[in-house]
């Protein structure tokens, strides 16, 4: 095994970023123009449509305009490097093989010619793209070396599918790709992880080796292989497959009048939206739990359950068994449902908001009870496994404070930290357990009253769900609670890392953690990092630090990236990603292949993951200062005559970037209550490479009254009358009037 068994994200939450009013204006990368990225609904060569992401940004008449400043703007200014015009994230082109697939060669020894340009996969983002050979150099933790994997993001070609089994390496595991060297006489392939020499039952027999670039793994860093074993042999592709899945409303019914009647409109427009044949459960919670059956046509009736404590088998027995319909197609309970939520009534007892009695634990236990109980499906003797994953969706407008995982009503009370302690285990052992189920937990709270969000933030996280906080229950909760329902999740994800034997996997940030040994295939030799992902979604990331394990010899390394799932259309995929970067001695040319962007976002991972309050985050301040200096030091020059050092000129976006962080809302004072400042250090952990930027450097527009957006750097600005300036800060959109 590797010497040093890689972190995975120890305190990272375990949930999938949100799609949730994220991403709304698209990032322009200082590497790629301006253009519109399919994470913002805008599709540009997907075949199958996704309501997992919000809608498009504005498309403006008059193009945004340059800052018209002779100093560098805030993240817009090109590098030079290479791009594909239909590119939508900071990736060069993927490469053209006049050749045949990279040079394949007849004979076994040496490696191929020519070098792709670096960073070809949309879905895989490193932060150089040349590796320097010294160790001692290459693994300065100030600057460091990582890479950013987006699992499920789509991307704008779209990749080649291969509906066949893939070849793997009987020594490692890895999978055969477009640098595998090939006797073409013999179809054999060498592995460029382990360089095992492995069969291809003849496939690979060819004549010529442009016969080979027939085969998609040959020829393109970036493939889908749609499994064929004996896994699922009935598979047969169902279109709304994905609707089959329930979702369940969990209601808090502890609301004043003026919540509630944003809560009851934005809910009326939720039934109005859902699709036909999805199934949804409605649940409300106080100091009960009351379960709403579906068999009344005329009038709203719920059976009640003690909140106190959790359910015992015979009260769910007696539920699930009994003759109530507590999941119902939404073409067959439209009424009921409208009938229901207008039958809500605000609360009545004269208690403060955070005082009153929500026993959420119990109610979301009640939902996953009813959602793997014999449905109204079951009853002809056909079981459906859903298409992706089940939801629940929490509407919450205060902490739970009765029943298990709560905490007391009073942050005074003498045993509220270990009450806190407890509840937040217990949190988490629930999510663990909705996660096994397949069942992600969405939590959506709103209004003044905090929610105690370190206490919430375990259930989300481990069941691959999402927490977002909102002012109200108004058009942005209503939004959000619609895509929350229709958001596309695939299930079963396992991310496995491999690298040239030169190159060590230490830490991994994002929504999963180590996958358990017998969850997948073993090979002889297989090095892998494997990791088992919540769900697999558009919008999340995985962030991989790696540092040379010893001084490198070769001249390329190479990384594979693979990534099993099953999509919402039942179908098992495996993506594989193959990249290989050059080697250089010269640290000048390493530098210069940095990309300052990838490099602050993998940064300020490492950074937020020690930030799990407002006094760490304060203490990592201090580390941001320090990681310059260093930087400075190790890379730059020396100022004559003095003891300091001058920036290394070929990154010097960095330090730019990180003093956004280092004042900005995830490390700094700007938003004020530590509620919402860890529900963005959350999202901020897993989310995606666009997302993260945005949400460390915020861009700056300014809008002239002759309709003109003019793109300012993110610096002090005097405000003009005839102007008003748009800050994109990725989870807001602040404007200055």
């Amino acid at each position: 095994m590797t010497p040093a068994p890689p972190t995975i994200s120890p305190g990272a939450p375990r949930f999938t970023p949100p799609n949730l009013q994220q991403d709304q204006i698209a990032s322009p990368s200082i590497k790629n123009p301006i253009m519109l990225s399919p994470e913002n609904g805008v599709k540009t060569g997907s075949p199958v449509p996704h309501l997992s992401t919000p809608p498009g940004p504005p498309v403006f008449t008059s193009p945004v305009r340059p800052a018209a400043v002779p100093f560098r703007t805030s993240p817009a200014t090109p590098q030079p490097v290479a791009f594909s015009s239909g590119s939508s994230l900071p990736t060069s082109s993927p490469p053209q093989f006049p050749n045949g697939p990279a040079e394949l060669q007849q004979q076994l020894p040496g490696a191929t010619e020519e070098s792709m340009p670096a960073g070809e996969s949309p879905c895989v983002l490193f932060s150089a793209h040349k590796l320097l050979k010294h160790k001692k150099l290459a693994n300065v933790p100030s600057l460091g070396f990582g890479v950013l994997v987006s699992p499920g993001r789509e991307t704008s070609t779209g990749p080649q599918v291969i509906h066949r089994d893939p070849h793997r390496c009987h020594n490692c595991g890895a999978y055969s790709n477009l640098y595998s060297n090939i006797l073409i006489g013999s179809g054999q392939w060498q592995c460029v992880i382990c360089w095992n020499l492995n069969g291809s039952e003849g496939e690979y027999i060819a004549s010529s080796k442009e016969e080979l670039r027939n085969f998609p793994e040959l020829s393109s860093p970036l493939v889908d292989f749609i499994q064929t074993g004996n896994k699922r042999p009935s598979f047969v592709p169902v279109t709304d497959s994905r609707t089959s899945a329930p979702v369940v409303l969990v209601i808090d019914e502890c609301l004043d009048e003026a919540h509630l009647q944003h809560l009851q409109s934005s809910l009326h427009a939720f039934v109005d939206s859902v699709p036909p044949t999805t199934r949804i459960g409605i649940i409300l919670y106080g100091s009960t739990v009351s379960v709403y059956d579906f068999t009344e046509e005329s009038i709203a009736s719920a059976d009640v359950i003690p909140g106190g404590t959790s359910p015992t088998q015979e009260t769910l027995k007696g539920l699930i068994y009994g003759t109530g319909i507590y999941l119902s197609p939404m073409h067959a309970s439209k009424e009921v449902a409208h009938l229901i939520f207008s039958s809500l009534r605000p609360y009545k007892l004269n208690v403060p908001e955070v005082s009153r009695d929500r026993c959420l634990g119990t109610a979301v236990e009640v939902a996953m009870a009813i959602i793997q109980g014999p449905s109204v499906d079951m009853s002809r003797g056909v079981v459906k496994r859903p298409g992706g994953n089940s939801r629940i969706i929490v509407c919450a407008g205060g902490p739970n404070t009765y029943g298990p995982g709560s905490v007391p009503h009073s942050y005074t009370h003498p045993n509220y930290p270990h009450r806190e302690k407890t509840a937040i285990k217990w949190m988490e052992r629930l999510g663990r357990e909705a996660h096994q189920h397949n069942i992600v937990v969405d939590i959506l709270c709103a209004g003044t009253c905090p929610v105690r969000v370190p206490v919430l933030q375990p259930l989300a996280n481990a069941s691959g769900g999402v927490l977002v906080l909102h002012d109200d229950f108004g058009e942005a909760f209503g939004v959000n609670l619609q895509r929350a329902s229709a958001r596309a999740a695939s299930s079963h994800g396992l991310l496995e890392i491999r690298c040239s034997d030169d190159i060590l996997v230490t830490q991994v940030v994002g929504p999963g953690e180590e996958a358990n040994i017998d969850t997948h295939e073993t090979f002889k030799n297989d090095m892998a990092v494997s990791i088992q992902m919540l769900s697999v979604e558009e919008t999340q990331c995985f962030s991989i630090s790696m540092q040379n394990k010893h001084d490198i010899k070769s001249d390329y390394v190479f990384f594979q990236f693979a990534i099993q799932y099953s999509n919402v259309y039942q179908a098992d995929i495996a993506r594989v990603i193959t990249i290989r970067l050059p080697t250089v001695d010269s640290v000048s040319a390493y530098l210069q292949s940095v990309q300052d962007e990838v490099a602050a976002v993998i940064i300020a991972k490492r950074t937020l993951l020690q930030a799990k309050s407002y006094s760490d985050a304060i203490d990592m301040q201090t580390t941001i200062d320090e990681r310059v200096k260093d930087i400075a030091s190790k890379f730059g020059s020396q100022v004559p005559k003095s003891k300091l050092y001058r920036f290394p000129k070929e990154i010097s976006l960095l330090p730019e970037l990180l003093f956004h962080l280092r004042r900005g809302p995830l490390l700094g004072s700007i938003v004020g209550h530590e509620d919402e400042r860890s529900v963005l250090r959350n999202l901020f952990l897993n989310a995606s490479f666009d997302l993260s930027l945005r949400m460390i450097a915020p861009r700056c527009l300014m809008h002239r009254e002759g309709g003109t957006f003019e793109e300012l750097p993110a610096y002090d600005l005097a405000m003009q009358s005839d102007t008003a300036v748009v800050l994109d800060h990725g989870t807001d959109v602040f404007i200055w009037l």
